[in-house]
């Protein structure tokens, strides 16, 4: 008999009701609901809608009751870093600001006024981005007091969604360790760095693990949705449970959870604070089973994403397939670019932004469709390849396959190029990792299944990987001396 699971994946562009049923050591999954997101400029503020989105879970979860299905648990999995602060009656203040808002401009060196950078991070182990929550809050507090005076409670996103679902709140562990004020050996706030920063002390109370039961749905939302389940916390910042459903057995695994991010990174015991992994820029997030997920966030899909918004706009909407194609029949190596430059991270015409950097470069200027995504796909592999030479030299481990999991794979040609770039074999599967990893620390949280171990064997027996093979090592290997020279003076 199967027993059933609603993983709520949201992303930063759109969010999907999945599914998932446990049954002789196999699990199925089936997409139920599908909605859009994406940050809001309100009144000069990148915003988060956070009202509609939780009108879309409840239609996602009355779309559960309608095919007569009444799960043992959901769990809610989004972005990390954002946060919303709340009165005493559990109202947002203020405006609920994306992370690609710019706010943070500057706010690292107020930070640093208070803590090092070199300190900052051998506390908390934590990759410096200037849109992590530490430097978020510090534009709060610099430039909106009195909303943090305001404050009796700090949740990051999926703790407010949990929050509105069964009216209790809890802040998760392996998200709040993307705040940069989490000590990664206690795991545990830390008080010290909080008071040092200025931030209220109650604003941050115990950190629960991944597969705490929240609670069960409150009344209303009973009455609403038709549904009577628990609520189970499923390591919710997306890479997460993503990296749960990586289905490989090996000891040291590297992995690259791809989507809008690409998050590459390797699974430790214990957090790697040390100045050479910082000027590596790795991070140390919290994972399932008390690991550490030590990683690099790079830029991914989100430069092709962007593009095609922006030929959207110029009425010339084209689907990935479309370019994926017109980018195979470009000139290899013509144009390329980092993917991490500054100027990519916000929204915008994306296309240009790259024939600038090109132009600046002294290089050649791609002017076809085709050529920018075959640009960035091929600069994506070579960072890509350029993480793992780092992650090796920083752990002292050899990675021989590099397993991608997420909706990056339907890509082929990133795929493939990644393979030809870092001269591994590619394993690529499951394309729906992150929901995929939410069913199985709810299927944990109930007793389905024993353990992550126990949880990968069933992604194993359950999905199809596919592999792919190095192709023209000597041309890729020509052509990385050829990017590391451009980004090095770009």
């Amino acid at each position: 008999m199967n027993r059933y699971y609603l993983a709520v994946d949201i992303g930063a562009s759109s969010g999907r009701h999945i599914l998932g049923g446990m049954e002789n050591g196999k699990m199925n999954l089936r997409e139920i609901y599908r909605f859009s997101n994406g940050m809001e400029m309100v009144d000069g503020t990148l915003c988060w809608n956070l009202v509609g989105l939780f009108e879309e879970i409840k239609a996602g979860m009355r779309e559960c009751k309608k095919l007569g299905i009444n799960p043992e648990s959901m769990g809610i999995d989004t972005w990390a870093v954002d946060f919303v602060l709340l009165d005493k009656q559990g109202h947002v203040l203020g405006k609920t600001a994306g992370y690609r808002d710019r706010r943070t401009e500057g706010m690292d060196l107020k930070v640093y006024e208070r803590i090092s950078r070199e300190e900052l991070y051998r506390r908390t182990g934590i990759q410096k981005q200037i849109f992590n929550t530490v430097y978020q809050l510090m534009a709060v507090k610099e430039k909106q007091p009195d909303i943090l005076s305001q404050a009796e409670s700090f949740l990051m996103i999926p703790d407010y969604l949990n929050f509105l679902l069964t009216g209790v709140q809890k802040q998760e562990y392996t998200n709040a360790t993307t705040t940069q004020l989490v000590n990664p050996s206690e795991r545990t706030w830390d008080r010290e760095l909080i008071g040092a920063l200025g931030y209220p002390q109650k604003l941050f109370g115990g950190l629960s693990m991944p597969g705490t039961v929240v609670g069960r749905l409150s009344e209303d939302v009973q009455k609403e949705t038709g549904l009577d389940c628990r609520v189970v916390l499923p390591a919710p910042h997306d890479t997460g449970p993503a990296v749960a459903a990586v289905p490989s057995n090996r000891d040291h695994v590297l992995y690259i959870s791809s989507g809008t991010w690409s998050l590459m990174g390797t699974e430790l015991k214990n957090a790697d604070c040390r100045e050479m992994s910082m000027e590596a820029n790795f991070t140390n997030e919290g994972g399932v089973n008390k690991t550490i997920r030590f990683l690099k966030n790079i830029m991914g899909l989100w430069l092709i994403q962007e593009s095609r918004r922006q030929w959207d706009r110029e009425g010339e909407l084209l689907s990935f397939d479309e370019l994926e194609r017109q980018a195979n029949a470009a000139e290899p190596f013509a144009s390329l670019v980092d993917p991490d430059y500054a100027e990519f991270q916000t929204p915008g015409n994306m296309p240009k932004r790259i024939k600038e950097y090109c132009k600046k470069t002294g290089q050649k200027v791609p002017e076809t469709k085709g050529e920018v995504v075959r640009c960035i796909a091929e600069s994506l592999a070579f960072k890509y390849r350029q993480t793992v030479e780092g992650m090796e030299d920083v752990t002292g481990n050899k990675y021989n396959v590099v397993n991608i999991v997420g909706g990056g794979i339907k890509d082929k040609m990133i795929c493939q190029f990644t393979a030809n770039a870092t001269k591994r074999v590619v394993s690529t599967g499951p394309v729906e990792a992150t929901s995929i990893g939410n069913v199985i620390v709810q299927a944990m949280a109930m007793g389905a299944i024993k353990d992550i171990n126990e949880g990968r064997k069933v992604v194993r027996n359950s999905f199809d990987i596919k592999t792919y093979e190095p192709q023209d090592s000597e041309k890729w290997d020509a052509a990385y001396e050829k990017w590391k020279e451009i980004i090095k003076n770009a």
